[in-house]
């Protein structure tokens, strides 16, 4: 019969729990959304813009190359999405096939490969929706002076 270091230290080294590659990969999907919505903000969108604009100013100027690189990361939601990673694994301890160390790193680089797929959609169905209304206002003011030239 074991002794009870003996089974407290394989108790240590069992995992303390084993979850099943479907429920990681619904995990791997679900945590890339929320990765994906704080980059793309940050990084894109209207409100973040000031902050955006002089760290893109800072990117370009500073004298000190670890200063502009710690600058442009707030531009890219690529170089971005790597930090918002790494707090998501901080928070969840979300693991991707293995149960130690390299399930962060392989979960970590899935979440920001996936989250960089939401990204390219989203950017792409919008640029689909700018080119649609673009077309949309065209047809709209064609239509107006089609109107006016048969009014007078």
């Amino acid at each position: 019969m074991p002794s009870a270091a003996a089974r407290q230290l394989r108790r240590r080294k069992a995992p303390l729990f084993k979850v099943a590659l479907t429920l990681q990969l619904v995990w791997l999907f679900a945590l890339a959304i929320p990765i994906a919505s704080i980059a793309w903000t940050i990084t894109h969108e209207e409100i973040f813009r000031e902050p955006r604009e002089y760290c893109l100013r800072r990117s370009e100027d500073h004298r000190v190359f670890l200063c502009r690189k710690f600058y442009f990361l707030f531009t890219c939601e690529f170089c971005f999405s790597h930090y918002v990673t790494a707090f998501f694994l901080l928070i969840t301890r979300y693991k991707l096939l293995f149960d130690d160390w390299r399930g962060y790193l392989i979960g970590g680089f899935a979440l920001v490969w996936v989250a960089n797929q939401y990204m390219s959609v989203y950017a792409r169905l919008r640029l689909d929706i700018r080119k649609d209304r673009a077309e949309i206002k065209h047809v709209e003011k064609k239509v107006e002076q089609m109107e006016e030239d048969k009014a007078a």
